[in-house]
Formats: structure tokens, C-alpha cells, sequence
């Protein structure tokens, strides 16, 4: 019997002439061979993830992962086959796995973390989780397609709003003295140009009265060389 598998399938083969499993997109398939179809299209996972930072402050992490096996890598495809694929992709057993791997490492990773670190360098954190949590799937052959991470909320507390307003506060007094630097700086350049005029017109001046005081004094001496 000859399959072939539709452009989001793949098609495991194992059984007679197979030593272990075949992964193709058509094929023959003989008697004393299995066949079994799988879906790679990815799924999208969403988790609100309840972690802790360093100062045991409890915050929550609203996630959306899109994961899906990494066909495009035989070893890892191979993995997936054998580990994931005979469980139905939206099946509670594969969800709890990569709820479990997403929970997991965006715990560790808070726990090393004070609050501010992480409301700070939020892009970093999140960075950080993804790629530890890409870490353990790879086990599994399965790749984070696309991950996005809401902002980080601590329940029944105004944490976030009270540092944000903090952090507000810091740029606007910054701002000004940036703008009261400037300004200083900028007296100054004037007071400096004005400086250089004054001194240029009075060395101006000066050589003015040399250059005058010179000619009358060459105007006297020729005066007295005619008499």
C-alpha cells in the first residue's frame, strides 16, 4: 500500500526491514509494517505561571508558547516521534509537559532575581526563560515556534504601579538636569564668547594706539630730519 502523507504530516513507519522507525512524507508500506500518522502543525500553549522572586515577593507571569516538533532537525524529529507523537499533541499529557517545563524555569530563574531586577530588565528575564525553557524541549524534540510574555502583575499588591511611578519620577529628574546642565553650559559658552570679544577689541585698540603712536613718532623724527 503506497501513502502519502498531506503537507502538515509526516509519516512514521516501523516494523519488517525498519530497525528502528522511518519518518517520510510518502512510502510504500509493506505487510509486517505499522503505520502512524502525525501532525507537526504547532499548538499554542497559554499558562499563567505562578513564580517568586529573590525576596520571596510573589508575582505572577501570563505566557503564550507556540510549540511544535523541530522537524527541520532529523535528530530532534526523531526524538519527537518516539516521545511525543504517540500522545495526541492537545492532549493533557503533552500540555502538562511543557506547562510543567515553562513553570519550572521561569521559577529558577525568578528566584535569582530581586523584584526590581526583574520589573527592570524585563526584556532580559524573559529572554533568559525562553531560552532555558528551549533547554528541556529540546529533549523532547520540540521547538518554541514564537513565545510572548504579558506584563508581570503581583497579585493583590500595587508593586509594579508604585516602582513604575518610581521609575517615572527618576526619568523626569533626570530630565532636568539634563536640561539645567545644558542651560549652565550654555551660559557659560556665552559668557566665554563675550569674554573673547571684550579681549579682542581691547587688543584691537591696543594696536591701534601702537600703530598711531609709532606713525607720530616717525612723523617727528622726519620733521626733524627736514629742519
Amino acid at each position: 500500500m503506497y501513502r502519502v502523507a498531506r503537507s502538515s504530516e509526516y509519516l512514521v513507519i516501523t516494523g519488517v526491514g525498519i530497525p528502528d522507525i522511518k519518518i517520510a512524507k510518502k512510502a510504500w508500506i509493506l505487510p509486517g509494517q505499522c503505520l502512524e500518522i502525525i501532525d507537526v502543525s504547532p499548538v499554542n500553549y497559554t499558562f499563567e505561571v505562578q513564580a517568586v522572586s529573590a525576596e520571596k515577593l510573589p508575582f505572577v507571569l501570563p505566557a503564550a508558547f507556540i510549540v511544535g516538533p523541530h522537524f527541520d532537525d532529523d535528530a530532534s524529529f526523531l526524538k519527537y516521534a518516539k516521545l511525543i507523537s504517540p500522545h495526541d499533541k492537545l492532549s493533557n499529557h503533552v500540555k502538562d509537559l511543557v506547562q510543567g517545563i515553562i513553570e519550572g524555569e521561569t521559577r529558577v530563574v525568578a528566584a535569582s532575581m530581586t523584584m526590581e531586577e526583574i520589573f527592570r530588565g524585563t526584556k532580559e528575564f524573559k529572554q533568559e526563560v525562553f531560552q532555558k525553557v528551549q533547554v528541556e524541549l529540546n529533549q523532547f524534540g520540540l521547538l518554541i515556534y514564537n513565545a510572548n510574555v504579558k506584563q508581570l502583575d503581583v497579585p493583590g499588591q500595587e508593586y509594579f504601579s508604585y516602582l513604575g511611578q518610581k521609575t517615572q519620577m527618576e526619568a523626569a529628574n533626570q530630565a532636568k538636569i539634563d536640561i539645567a546642565e545644558a542651560k549652565m553650559k550654555g551660559d557659560i559658552w556665552v559668557k566665554l564668547r563675550e569674554g573673547q570679544t571684550l579681549q579682542n577689541a581691547a587688543k584691537i585698540d591696543l594696536d591701534t594706539k601702537i600703530i598711531s603712536t609709532q606713525r607720530q613718532g616717525e612723523g617727528k623724527k622726519e620733521e626733524i630730519r627736514v629742519k
